[in-house]
Order: C-alpha cells, then sequence, then structure tokens
C-alpha cells in the first residue's frame, strides 16, 4: 500500500476507489462507498505558498489548477468542471508553455495562496484561550490541575488572549484585567444565561451606552476595548494576575452530604463562556477549554441526579431509552454547538475523573467545532498532563491549531456528494452538486471548521450519476474525472490562507474491466472508511445491527471481487490487493468502537470522537493494533497480533493507539525481577529491555491525545491490555497448544480462522 501513501504525502487524500466504477449500479456493487478521506492541513514537503489570490473560474468558482485546459496564445484557461472558458487577468500576460505560474505545474495539485493585500489591511488576530475549570474536585486533583494549568499558561503565545472562568454549584467569571485584587462576576448554575444578560451583569457598558439597535459583538458593533480586556488579556500581561488567581483557587465551598454528589453545573459554564465569546471575539479564533472532573449534576446539561443511589446512565440504559437526563442534555449542546460554529469557536474538553462527566452528551459540541478531547483518570496522570503540554508546545510534533475553516468541495458533473464525517458543521450551502442520499453531514457542499489541526482528517462520502449511456460502457467521451476541495482557514501565524487541493482519477466501464478497479483498491482507506460509517450508523439508526451489516458486507464485496468455484469452500482466493481487508474487519468486529460491553458511554464516545478526526495510518491502528516483538535471536520485527507471539522469552509491544503494552514474557519478567539487567555482564539483557521503552517513548511523544503506557507481565493481572486485542488462535476450549512459554486466552470468541472458514463457506454459496 505503499504507492497510496505516496499519494497521500502529496495531497492528504486516501480513497477506498482510487479507479471509479462507471454507474451507480457498479458503484453499489463494489459494497465500500466511494469515498475519500481527506487531511486539509496535512504538512506537505516543498508545497508552494503563493503571495496573491487565486483565479476563479467565473461559473463554477473552481480555483485554476494543473488539470485546466490552456489556451496561452488567446490567454484563456478552461476549468476542467464546468468547461467554462476563463480570461486570464492582466498579470498573467506573459504566460507561455515556458513561463507557467505555479498553480499549473503538473506537480502542484495542491497549493496554498496568502494573499498580501488581505494581510497588510488586517492585522493578525490574536487567538484567544478561555480556560473553564471545575472546582467540585478532591484538594488532591484541584493541586494537580493548578500545576498543569500554569505550564500551560507559561507556553501560550505571547499575543494570545486568556480569559479564566471556575464553576462548581455556582460559575464565577474572574475580571483579570483587575490587577488590585481578585474580582468575579457569579452566576447561578441552576439558571439559563443568555448574552444579553451577562453584558448586563457584568458592566460592558458602564462607561459607554448600550447601543440602541443592532448586534452586540465585538470592539467593533459597540464593545469598548477596555470592557473586553477586562476578561480577555494578552498573555504576555496576565501571567502574573492569572497564577495568582489559579494559586488562590479553592475546592468548592458548598457542602455536600455524604449521600449526594457534588452540584456541578457544567453546562451553565459553558454557555457562559460561549456567550462571553459571542460578545468580546466574535469570528476570530478562539478555543474555550474546559477541565472537568466529574459528573455534571445541574443545568439543561445535567447528566444524573444529585442523589448518589442513582448510578450514571450505561449503554443498557441508552438502549432502553431509560437514562432520563440524556436527550434534555443533548438537546442543550446542540443548540450551543450552533451558538459556537456561528460565532467562529471551538470547544475543547479535558475530561478527567474515575467516573463518567457527560462525553457523551458533549460530543455534538466538540465533533461541530472541530474541537480536542482527552479522557483520562485524574488531572495528574501523563494522559492527561503530556496532553495538554502537547497542546500548546512548538517543537515537531506541533499540533498546528489553527481556527475559522470553510471547508468546500468541488467535483465533476457526474458526482455528488452524499456527506461528511468528522469534525465539523454543515454551512447548508446547497448545490448542484449535493445528492439526494444524505451521510453525515450532507445536503451541502461547504461546511464550517471552527478547529482544525495537521492532524483532523474529514471523510467525503460521494454518489456516483453517470448515466449508463451506450457509449459510456463503451468507451466513455473522456474517463477522467476531478476533485477539488478549498479549505479557507486561519493559520496559526494569525494570517487567513486558501489551501486547494485537486485531484484526477479515472472512470473505468463494464464487466471486462474488474481488473482496473481491483488496482485501485487501497484495503487501509477502505477499513477506516467502513470503521467510521458504522460508527456513525450505529448512532444515528434504531435497532441497527453492527455485526450484521458488516458481515453482510464483507462476504458481498468477497463474492464481487474473489476468485473461486460455486459450492467450493477451498477453491476460494482474494487478490493480494483485498487480502488484508478481512483482517482488519474481523479486528473492527472487537474493537472498542463496535463493542461497547465494558465500556461506559463516555468512553465509547470518546473513541470514536477520535477516529472520526484522525488520518488512515493513526486510525488503521486503532482498528488493528500493531505488535513488535523483541527477543535474544533477531533485531525487532513485526509479529501476528496472535496469541501464538507470546513466549517466555520474548519482550512485546502493542501500539493500540490509546494504550501502549509492554508486556515481558515469563523468563524474562523472572530475570529483570532478579535485577540481572543490573550486572555488567548482562549488559545484552539490559539493552533488550531498553529497546521497546525507547520505542514506547517514541510512539508517545509524537501522538495526540497521548496514550496510556501499560507495562505488565505474562500471567499478570494487568496482561489482560495485551490478550484482549490477540487473535484468540489458542483458547481454553479450542484444544489449540499453546507453544513452549507460550498462553492460551479464556475466551469464547472464534479465532480470525474461524471467521475465514465460515466467510469462504457462505462466499461460495449459490444465492
Amino acid at each position: 500500500m505503499e504507492e497510496f501513501a505516496d499519494l497521500e504525502s502529496q495531497d492528504g487524500v486516501r480513497m477506498p476507489w482510487n479507479v471509479f466504477p462507471v454507474s451507480k449500479q457498479e458503484a453499489t456493487d463494489c459494497v465500500v462507498p466511494v469515498s475519500a478521506i481527506y487531511t486539509p492541513l496535512k504538512p506537505i514537503p516543498a508545497m508552494p505558498v503563493l503571495p496573491y489570490s487565486p483565479i476563479r473560474c467565473r461559473t463554477c468558482r473552481s480555483v485554476l489548477n494543473p488539470f485546466a485546459i490552456v489556451d496561452f496564445a488567446a490567454k484563456i484557461w478552461i476549468c476542467p468542471f464546468c468547461f467554462q472558458r476563463n480570461h486570464f487577468p492582466p498579470n498573467y500576460a506573459s504566460i507561455s508553455e515556458e513561463n507557467l505560474p505555479a498553480e499549473l505545474y503538473t506537480q502542484c495539485t495542491t497549493i496554498e495562496y496568502e494573499s498580501p493585500m488581505e494581510a497588510a489591511s488586517s492585522a493578525p488576530v490574536p487567538p484567544v484561550f478561555l480556560f473553564v475549570v471545575d472546582t467540585c474536585v478532591i484538594e488532591e486533583e484541584l493541586g494537580f490541575l493548578k500545576s498543569a494549568l500554569s505550564q500551560a499558561v507559561d507556553l501560550l503565545p505571547d499575543n494570545s488572549l486568556v480569559g479564566l472562568i471556575t464553576f462548581g454549584t455556582y460559575v464565577q467569571v474572574h475580571e483579570l484585567g483587575f490587577g488590585l485584587m481578585p474580582k468575579s462576576f457569579v452566576f447561578k448554575g441552576s439558571k439559563e444565561v443568555t448574552k444579553d444578560q451577562i453584558l448586563e451583569q457584568m458592566g460592558f457598558f458602564a462607561k459607554k451606552p448600550k447601543p440602541a439597535t443592532g448586534v452586540i459583538a465585538g470592539a467593533r458593533d459597540g464593545l469598548s476595548s477596555e470592557s473586553i480586556a477586562r476578561f480577555l488579556l494578552p498573555a504576555s500581561e496576565c501571567e502574573f494576575a492569572l497564577n495568582s488567581v489559579l494559586e488562590e483557587l479553592q475546592k468548592d465551598p458548598w457542602p455536600v452530604p455524604a449521600d449526594q454528589r457534588a452540584t456541578r453545573c457544567t453546562s451553565t459554564a459553558l454557555n457562559v463562556a460561549s456567550c462571553l465569546l459571542g460578545a468580546c471575539v466574535p469570528g476570530s479564533g478562539g478555543r474555550i477549554m474546559a477541565f472537568v472532573g466529574g459528573p455534571a449534576t445541574e443545568g439543561s446539561g445535567a447528566i444524573v441526579s444529585k442523589d448518589l443511589s442513582e448510578p450514571i446512565r450505561s449503554h443498557k440504559d441508552l438502549d432502553k431509552d431509560s437514562a432520563p437526563f440524556f436527550h434534555k442534555a443533548v438537546k442543550f449542546y446542540e443548540g450551543l454547538s450552533k451558538q459556537l460554529v456561528n460565532q467562529g469557536h471551538v470547544l475543547d474538553v479535558f475530561a478527567c475523573a474515575l467516573d463518567q462527566v457527560g462525553l457523551a452528551e458533549l460530543k455534538v459540541a466538540v465533533e461541530k467545532t472541530g474541537g480536542l478531547v482527552v479522557l483520562a483518570e485524574s488531572f495528574g496522570h501523563s494522559v492527561f498532563k503530556d496532553s495538554l503540554k502537547h497542546v500548546f508546545q512548538s517543537t515537531d510534533y506541533d499540533l498546528g491549531l489553527s481556527f475559522n475553516g470553510i471547508f468546500e468541495v468541488n467535483c465533476s458533473k457526474d458526482i455528488k456528494i452524499q456527506g461528511v464525517i468528522g469534525p465539523c458543521a454543515s454551512l447548508e450551502k446547497r448545490t448542484p452538486i449535493c445528492s439526494e442520499t444524505i451521510v453525515g453531514q450532507g445536503s451541502t457542499s461547504a461546511w464550517k471548521m471552527c478547529g482544525l489541526d495537521r492532524a483532523t482528517s474529514l471523510c467525503l462520502v460521494f454518489d456516483i450519476v453517470k448515466k449508463d449511456t451506450p457509449d459510456a460502457v463503451g468507451q466513455p467521451t473522456s474517463n477522467q474525472f476531478y476533485l477539488q476541495f478549498l479549505t479557507y482557514y486561519q493559520h496559526n501565524n494569525g494570517q487567513m490562507r486558501l489551501r486547494a487541493t485537486t485531484l484526477s482519477r479515472r472512470w473505468v466501464a463494464g464487466p471486462g474491466n474488474i481488473q482496473d478497479i481491483i488496482s485501485g483498491f487501497d484495503q487501509e482507506a477502505a477499513a477506516v472508511v467502513m470503521a467510521r460509517l458504522v460508527s456513525f450508523k450505529m448512532e444515528s439508526e434504531a435497532d441497527f445491527d453492527p455485526l450484521r451489516w458488516l458481515d453482510r458486507s464483507l462476504i458481498r464485496l468477497c463474492k464481487r471481487f474473489g476468485d473461486y468455484q460455486k459450492e467450493n469452500p477451498l477453491s476460494f482466493s482474494l487478490s493480494p490487493r483485498f487480502s488484508i481487508f478481512p483482517q482488519f474487519i474481523f479486528h473492527l468486529r472487537r474493537s472498542q468502537f463496535i463493542q461497547v460491553f465494558n465500556n461506559s458511554p463516555d468512553e465509547t464516545a470518546y473513541f470514536r470522537m477520535i477516529l472520526n478526526r484522525e488520518n488512515v495510518a493513526n486510525s488503521v491502528v486503532m482498528i488493528q493494533p500493531s505488535l513488535i516483538s523483541y527477543s535474544f535471536h533477531s533485531a525487532p520485527e513485526p509479529a501476528l497480533l496472535d496469541v501464538a507471539a507470546i513466549s517466555a522469552d520474548r519482550i512485546l509491544l502493542l501500539d493500540a493507539y490509546f494504550t501502549v503494552v509492554i508486556f515481558h514474557g515469563a523468563t524474562i519478567a523472572q530475570w529483570r525481577k532478579a535485577g540481572y539487567q543490573n550486572q555488567p555482564e548482562h549488559e545484552v539483557f539490559a539493552q533488550l529491555l531498553r529497546a521497546p521503552k525507547d520505542d514506547a517513548d517514541a510512539i508517545i511523544r509524537e501522538r495526540f491525545p497521548v496514550p496510556r503506557l501499560v507495562v505488565c507481565d505474562q500471567h499478570g493481572s494487568q496482561a489482560r491490555f495485551l490478550l484482549a486485542r490477540l487473535n484468540p488462535s489458542a483458547t481454553y476450549n479450542n484444544g489449540a497448544p499453546a507453544g513452549p512459554g507460550g498462553d492460551i486466552i479464556f475466551t469464547d470468541d472464534a479465532s480470525f480462522d474461524v471467521f475465514l472458514d465460515h466467510l469462504q463457506r457462505l462466499v461460495v454459496q449459490r444465492s
């Protein structure tokens, strides 16, 4: 699959089908949807950034690209999407075949524009960070959180604006600009607060009368910059005031009876934060960073009552529709997400608690604004502390946080867009390229991405509408078609940029061309598309059976593209292009995206949110973890994700994306406990112990959210982190012998061999 990875490094795009079936029926027969996983801000080596505005087609507004047909004599270019003839502007007068502008170079299919006129007329917009901090936590947890926030404040860009809101029973908005003494405005946690009430109560019009008409938003629309600076100060100016408030921060003082939960008004605090940013800095890149340490029990977004005898909703409660708070909370956060999208602001959630905090309800607001999400057990855990540092540090692994994106799609007339699954919100821009069938956020060709970074990836699902006319079946008039993705966004240097990616792919028609379709199949991208699709269906379709849907899809795909004789399972074989796909589906069926048993609704929501925003390489690791084996006999090498990989004299490193596991075989663990690695004559053993630790550190350094590191021994209690992800080829009841020093798994799950055997028998059956 290296060729597809090369395509991705050039344009940030991976497609399950790199050669498209020519008709709707043929596309349906291909089972995996015609789709693309696109990473709008993927770092692309040697990508030109042009210091001028793009040339657009006057009909379809697509941007000039290498696939345009150019008449150098007449100074005209023909748009490959709508075939409109467009004149070049006067500044392109010297254009010729020997003197091409950068956007017509064949290798520049992805290019960025930064207009100097725009840059000169508007000063770079400073990013805004509004910290919303939960104080209903024990003193130790609050100490960890205050320490992490102090470090984060030191890492903020000097020009960024910073604000602070704390909440518990009440919401407190801290006035950082009043340096003489700590001062804050308090709102009742159980009451809904509007933007007008916030403006009134917080004295925004004390020195300047309130405008009689119009929207009040930001300095341009009637707010004085002094009143805004009371609550949002440049990081360079407010460091002392902010650290003073954090040092003095106390646990929520209101008493909590022994049989009750703390009164925590998370939703009211987020609403106040959203209204404050909407009033002060609408349309500029702003992030609400919420640090939540327990379940919301007050306000419209409450997930459980204060009574401890009532348990927090489980998956079973959601399935039976017996979670009394769930729908009201989701409705509240849907409204909040619309407000944030209109303002162009992002909601990030750092949820650190042993209990649930309401991430399942918050999911809609985080996803639609493109927010970051981190789930950990404590504010003292490395998963939280290192992830928070990762957000702000500008090292090799800089997240490249950008704001205020608008993503648009243009495509040839034979293709329509069904929708997008990923961190964005529909702008409801209905155009002729919108399909009647809707998947994810559909009925639009433009989406808002309030927050995006270098890893943010969208899954676009297309519809083939090409007609099966006689000449199309025989020999299409043109077998090339085009897609263009436009991302207009606020770069982290504060300037607005436009990135344009233009792709060309080809159609193939008729039954004789099945080999061409097979040659363009990318099984990693296909597995990721199926994972996003099945997660989306599980959340949006009642009574949806994910395992049945995945099994039927895989059987149909193998019937279509496998080689076999009817009623002869042994004759079944798949092209190397498809050979790993059944394995991906086997592991997807067993993954945390499908199997919700033993996971809370918050954990499931967290896993799916990360899946929906990560690129293909990271998503594949979530679906089918990678396993590396370390031993005295050979260099580190990939091992099969199978219980047979376990051996007493081996160390295994499992990368399951959310957790990284270092697993010591029984003999290795004994030697380590005996301290052999500390003796000079056993330096080789010390190196063997160090190698997986170094590799695990390298994985952890570059990943966001930072994974949990588990170091365990064979037969130890934490070995379950590895065993749960392995193919159970040797179990307690199937009689398969474990190798010398090996292991067996206590499970009733079918192994991959049994799964494949069933698949082959079902595929070769007569329909």
